[in-house]
């Protein structure tokens, strides 16, 4: 079947027959605090359960899943108060905004649908910042599976170099977070936590690896959705070390930045791509790593 695909001028929805498996919000209305960025939220797996959390009471900048960076040189696109070392989380008045400009591929086919979009960082004093070209696709695997493939590269337009960093290069231990960062539904917490060596849960936090899979409970229903996400070989520090928590709330990023700073120079570029398989049910760690492996190929697709 064909996936569908609308545009309602803030956001684009693809659906699956009547099931909207998720929805990329391209113009937010968030206030500048939260970093105002595109995200895909809701997401849902194919049985219709949704997987993803939009703006928590506990960190309202948490939106489903958002390519989302803390600690650019001076800069938040982020959202919330920036960590720096020795004064611990501050609020700078620096929360940037990644700001949609246009479209330069809306494609649906039998394949699925693949997007391509052009984007320009500025800085909450209204300064540009960095250009960003990203790319996503979305494609049924099975009919337990689909996954969203996902590739950005920006550039650093400033004149000087930008330090790509965390709060861990900033000097908090075990908070690397920044990437491709996806936040769980509340049922969620406590959920099992799936790698190529075994399952565990918070005490993963900064394994490396070339996926990591995140299996949680719903609410209402007895059932359970594993979420498979893959770092690319290309990436900066590849394999990428993890940001996952269980508790208190169920979050993965591939962190590319976890305790390794990048410097930038100007006109430089940098490149991500990731991939995340929404399987039905409890994958264990044996099918999550075949859900892995078939994300990987996607992703490959993507270009």
């Amino acid at each position: 079947m064909t996936l569908k695909l609308d545009d309602n001028g803030t956001a684009l929805s693809i659906a699956k027959g009547e099931l909207e498996l998720l929805r990329y919000v391209y113009r937010p209305d968030n206030d500048q605090f939260e970093s105002p960025r595109p995200y895909f939220e809701p997401i849902r797996d194919l049985a219709g359960r949704q997987v993803s959390l939009y703006r928590p009471h506990d960190h309202v900048w948490h939106k489903g899943i958002a390519l989302s960076l803390p600690n650019c040189g001076p800069e938040n696109f982020w959202g919330g108060r920036t960590f720096r070392r020795g004064k611990g989380y501050v609020d700078e008045k620096n929360d940037g905004s990644m700001e949609h400009r246009s479209f330069t591929e809306l494609t649906t086919d039998e394949q699925g649908v693949r997007v391509v979009e052009e984007l320009e960082w500025i800085t909450e004093d209204k300064r540009h910042f960095f250009t960003e070209r990203r790319a996503f696709a979305v494609a049924v695997l099975s009919e337990e599976s689909w996954a969203l493939s996902f590739s950005t590269a920006f550039t650093n337009d400033t004149g000087d170099t930008v330090v790509m960093g965390s709060p861990t290069t900033e000097g908090r231990e075990n908070a690397g977070y920044g990437g491709f960062f996806w936040r769980g539904p509340r049922s969620f917490t406590e959920g099992r936590v799936y790698t190529a060596d075994g399952e565990g849960g918070d005490e993963l936090m900064g394994v490396r690896g070339d996926w990591m899979a995140f299996c949680g409970r719903h609410d209402s229903v007895d059932a359970s959705s594993t979420l498979v996400f893959t770092d690319h070989p290309d990436n900066p520090g590849a394999p990428v070390k993890w940001f996952v928590r269980s508790t208190p709330f169920a979050a993965v990023c591939p962190a590319p930045f976890f305790d390794t700073e990048l410097p930038m120079a100007p006109g430089q570029t940098v490149t991500l791509r990731h991939a995340v398989a929404v399987v039905n049910g409890d994958t264990g760690v044996e099918g999550a790593a075949k859900a892995a492996e078939t994300a990987a190929a996607e992703l490959a697709g993507l270009g």
